[in-house]
């Protein structure tokens, strides 16, 4: 009931805009508000880091970082319950939840970054929120395959799309004994993926290439990494909490995000591959354009 209700409320709100501004404006307008709610969690997430930075006393009974853990908890409960997310949506979340719960375990013990404050939600220095994170990320990506009704097309093998998510995967890892394969990785993600086009949904389809989306979420991501740098809710080895996180962060992101788009593919293996959506740019437009309606 809440999903239908909050489906039209994104129609209406569409419709208003376009009954008001130029198309192509309201199109744009309706991209961005439309990504922001997609990326709900993830700014919630934040909101709430930002905050309890301002006004967490040192001698509260809570520490922050606990305070955090079950905001975060109350967060995913609220989106369950509210339908902002499905149970099968919210289990996928979960396994990006777990590994990247592990890669920060990893990453605390090789001295990579620190979580300088106290807390008793931990497991071996890593304050339980901090999977969240991560899960922020894969929430975001379900939600926009959602909201936009996106298609992927053409999409190449699985088995290939699955080997090279696993690869950046174990990359994160390995650098630390081996050659850091970063760069070979973020070859091929441009040669297996720069022929799939992103179509998603905002008055008319339109598309990007994906490894072009890749970029510009990842830029985004690194923005909101700073937040959370900058505020000292964790610091880089040898870095301040005001120096801002390192371009090669970025990169990180880029790659990290192929990870989360493959745990998602798990529960939207209908989006790939298959001809263009029939609304696409690339059919002819007709004589007397018709007034599309918004599918969320």
């Amino acid at each position: 009931m809440i999903q239908h209700t909050t489906r039209s409320t994104e129609k209406s709100l569409g419709h208003w805009m376009r009954a008001r501004l130029p198309y192509g404006l309201a199109e744009f307008v309706m991209f961005v508000l439309k990504q922001g709610w997609a990326a709900l969690f993830g700014g919630l997430m934040l909101v709430g880091i930002m905050l309890t930075k301002a006004i967490w006393q040192p001698d509260w009974s809570v520490a922050r970082y606990d305070a955090l853990v079950i905001y975060a908890i109350t967060l995913q409960a609220g989106f369950l319950y509210f339908k902002l997310e499905s149970w099968a949506e919210a289990r996928v979340i979960l396994l990006f939840h777990i590994s990247g719960t592990l890669m920060e375990i990893f990453k605390i013990h090789m001295g990579s970054w620190a979580y300088p404050e106290p807390g008793l939600l931990k497991i071996m220095g890593v304050p339980l929120f901090s999977g969240f994170m991560y899960a922020s990320v894969g929430s975001f990506m379900a939600r926009v395959v959602r909201i936009f009704d996106m298609r992927f097309t053409p999409f190449p093998p699985f088995w290939m799309h699955f080997a090279l998510a696993t690869a950046i995967y174990l990359n994160f890892f390995t650098h630390h004994w081996i050659w850091d394969f970063r760069w070979v990785l973020m070859a091929l993600t441009v040669v297996l993926y720069w022929r799939v086009r992103i179509w998603f949904l905002i008055g008319k389809y339109y598309w990007m290439p994906l490894p072009m989306a890749a970029f510009f979420s990842s830029f985004f991501l690194w923005i909101a990494e700073n937040v959370g740098t900058r505020s000292g809710t964790w610091v880089y080895a040898g870095a301040k909490s005001i120096d801002w996180a390192s371009l090669t962060k970025m990169g990180s992101w880029y790659l990290l995000l192929y990870v989360s788009f493959a745990t998602v593919t798990l529960v939207y293996q209908s989006i790939l591959g298959g001809p263009a959506p029939k609304d696409s740019p690339a059919r002819p437009e007709p004589t007397q354009p018709r007034q599309p309606v918004p599918k969320g």
